[in-house]
């Protein structure tokens, strides 16, 4: 019998396509950080260097003994602190209630979080004057007047952020639909109700831990929003970050500019920190 010798098989020959879609990803990585990393750098050139000086550190020195600028600061830190506590405590519950209990109803519920999407913010600042001074008349003569009083301080005013409250609907309601689609919402909760967990023991070590990166989205796209809203809290009246830096621009060109750079940085280092708070540590 003769014998048949083994031919070994030939491996296929690697795919070029993998490193073609690195190629394309690095090159198109590359193109974004040029768009953002150029005119950072112009920028930083502007506050850090004068025709009488040269190189100088001035406009960043000048920032904390500016005057607002660790008041205004602080109050756009707790106004998107506020909002992002109110926005999640009123839409997860509100999701959860409508996903188990009345599902027809979600079709409402998108809608409604969607109407702040189609009402344009100059308009919606003008009927939140409108009602304030309106109410401000109306129940002057009712305990409800200091209430409304209240809520107007500008050492934190609540109005704004109720009214940041609706503008962040409609990015807080897509991060929590999207966290909460990837998982078996019924499944969780009937196993934990059968065990004998309540309600808040069912929100807070069942359903949060599961959608903590849907969360953090949701939070970072809040505090993004709230430290970069300008229109409503000028129309309105009150010294927040935003309003401060446009305030003082007309002032020091350098400082607000070097403001912006440094309000850029500091946004960005909150967002990192969300994001990481949000993923699951190993």
């Amino acid at each position: 019998m003769a014998a048949v010798a083994a031919v070994p098989e030939i491996a296929p020959a690697p795919s070029a396509r993998p490193r073609r879609v690195r190629a394309w990803r690095g090159a198109v990585l590359g193109v974004a950080a040029l768009y953002f990393l150029v005119p950072m750098a112009v920028s930083f050139w502007f506050t850090v260097h004068t025709e009488t000086k040269g190189f100088s550190l001035d406009a960043y020195a000048r920032i904390v003994s500016a005057p607002g600028f660790v008041s205004s600061l602080l109050l756009s830190f707790g106004l998107a602190a506020a909002t992002i506590v109110t926005v999640l405590l009123l839409t997860l519950p509100a999701m959860l209630a409508v996903r188990l209990g009345a599902p027809r109803l979600r079709p409402a519920l998108e809608l409604l979080t969607t109407l702040p999407l189609v009402v344009p913010p100059i308009t919606y600042v003008v009927g939140i004057g409108t009602a304030l001074r309106g109410g401000t008349d109306a129940l002057a003569a009712t305990p409800f007047w200091a209430t409304l009083i209240a809520i107007q301080d500008e050492s934190f005013p609540i109005v704004l952020v109720l009214a940041y409250v609706v503008l962040t609907l409609p990015f807080v309601y897509r991060s929590l639909d999207a966290g909460l689609r990837v998982i078996d919402v019924r499944t969780l909760v009937e196993a934990a109700r059968n065990l004998g967990a309540s309600w808040p023991h069912v929100l807070f070590r069942v359903i949060i831990p599961n959608i903590r990166s849907a969360i953090a989205s949701a939070s970072f796209l809040t505090l993004a929003l709230v430290l970069g809203e300008y229109t409503i809290s000028a129309l309105l009246g009150y010294q927040t970050f935003p309003v401060w830096i446009v305030t003082i621009s007309g002032n020091d060109g350098q400082l607000s500019v070097a403001l912006s750079i440094i309000s850029l940085l500091l946004i960005w280092l909150l967002l990192l920190t969300l994001s990481g708070a949000g993923r699951k540590r190993s």
